[in-house]
């Protein structure tokens, strides 16, 4: 009995260790970022266009750039995915095919990114005539984040007990009213999780938008969602690697990596919002 409850404390305590491990890790990657790129960051910064061959001026049409992008591959990847859960969870016959769907999807999210940018150029840009727009980096990026959102909305539809189904169809509810005013309902919190997974990897990735959407340089603003757009992720890997003074926009490079961190954290701080909210109204 002694021996196993050693076992079992040694056991958290290595846990405890790897979680903290990893927790200052992150602490030490943001401030390490923080203290190299505040001295950017500026109302300038936030609010102009870069100038001079971008070591001067801002990065404010990167960053509505990477807000469309976003946004949209939420908008396409969302409805998609709860969509293809529900199918999956309520209405698929569970058999064989059923199980090499999900190994598909499970292989789909982890496919390198890259590769969803040369199908995003081979489909939207090139075979329907996109071009390089908003339009061709949000379909891109949202079948990029849909394996993730069909992974996490199953998960969450699978939670639902099911005495919730049971209980409503007993009542002479339809089937699909059930699913759409009792299960979506109660699955919403972990669908929104799945969704905060996909905002942060949408956010941040830079090789499929890099075929699809993004411009080395654009001073001007996007007027529809057939123009390109500069983005915050191109935009560091434009300043690193194929600026004309690198060494110069080192701090521009470490201010547009910290604005791009905030973003994320700020869209993904929404999202957790609404899920607390949404889970304290379900316990009234």
């Amino acid at each position: 009995m002694k021996i196993r409850y050693m076992k079992q404390s040694l056991f958290f305590m290595a846990v405890r260790s790897s979680a903290l491990v990893i927790a200052l890790a992150i602490f030490a990657f943001l401030i390490y970022i923080f203290l190299n790129g505040v001295e950017a960051i500026s109302w300038e910064f936030l609010t102009e266009p870069p100038r001079d061959s971008m070591t001067k001026g801002g990065i404010m049409p990167a960053i509505l750039g990477t807000m469309y992008l976003t946004v949209g591959a939420i908008v396409v990847a969302l409805p998609l995915g709860v969509v293809s859960a529900v199918y999956l969870s309520e209405y698929a016959k569970q058999g064989p095919v059923v199980r090499i769907i999900r190994i598909g999807i499970n292989c789909l999210a982890g496919v390198p990114s890259i590769i969803f940018g040369l199908f995003g150029l081979a489909l939207f840009v090139v075979f329907l005539h996109f071009g390089s727009s908003i339009l061709s980096g949000a379909l891109t990026l949202g079948f990029l984040i849909l394996p993730t959102i069909i992974g996490a909305s199953e998960e969450a539809l699978k939670s639902v007990p099911q005495t919730f189904r049971e209980a409503s169809l007993g009542l002479g509810v339809s089937k699909w009213q059930t699913i759409l005013r009792v299960v979506i309902p109660n699955a919403l919190p972990g669908i929104l999780t799945g969704s905060i997974l996909g905002i942060g990897r949408a956010a941040g990735e830079t090789a499929p938008i890099m075929f699809t959407a993004a411009a080395f340089f654009t001073a001007k603003l996007p007027t529809s969602i057939f123009d390109e757009v500069m983005a915050l992720p191109y935009h560091v890997y434009v300043l690193a690697t194929a600026g004309t003074h690198i060494e110069e926009t080192r701090p521009l490079q470490y201010g547009t990596i910290v604005v791009l961190v905030a973003l994320v954290l700020g869209v993904d701080l929404i999202a957790i919002i609404i899920r607390s909210y949404i889970r304290k109204k379900k316990r009234w």
